[in-house]
């Protein structure tokens, strides 16, 4: 079942919660970088819970990790950590804090050679899932395959954030997604 077909089975707040999300974000794409590297931590922090418990904490998120300003995480130190790990609004594993801020560090670098992470992530358009799977490993931390296949649905590099009989899916092909590029 299709993220598009399983809201529909939704009701009340859990429906409206994924519907702001499916309508206005899932699949489209990101052209800011700290929003990538958001969308980054949010998958990572997702592995193993339910992607509604994300929803509901990405403002705490947001907070805790200084509206994900790359700059700022990648400059974290173990007092932040620290303070991260006591954060009840966020996910408290030590494993998922570390790779956000090594991955941040790392962001930074690609930054410095490509311009913007997103740049690197054009330059590697386009890639099979395994491939991306594969570079994604090589460069970041805590990026197994489901992290890094929702992720990159999620911003618009690869297909199947919705289904061709979703209503939004047009909606997502006006927005020039990179898999639509030929």
């Amino acid at each position: 079942m299709s993220y598009c077909q399983a809201i529909k089975a939704l009701s009340g707040d859990r429906k409206t919660l994924h519907q702001e999300y499916h309508d206005h974000h899932y699949g489209f794409p990101l052209h800011d970088d700290d929003e990538l590297f958001g969308r980054l931590v949010m998958e990572i922090n997702q592995a193993g819970l339910s992607w509604e418990t994300i929803l509901k904490k990405e403002a705490a998120f947001r907070n805790a990790y200084d509206h994900f300003s790359i700059a700022k995480v990648a400059a974290y130190t173990e007092s932040d950590r620290e303070r991260l790990l006591a954060d009840a609004g966020i996910i408290r594993n030590r494993l998922k804090i570390n790779a956000a801020i090594e991955n941040a560090r790392v962001i930074l670098q690609l930054q410095q050679e490509y311009g913007t992470f997103e740049k690197w992530l054009e330059h590697h358009h386009p890639k099979t899932l395994p491939e991306w799977i594969k570079l994604f490993k090589k460069t970041f931390k805590f990026t197994g395959g489901e992290i890094v296949n929702e992720f990159l649905m999620s911003i618009g590099f690869l297909p199947g954030a919705h289904i061709a009989d979703c209503e939004i899916y047009n909606k997502i092909l006006k927005n020039k997604p990179m898999w639509s590029i030929t």
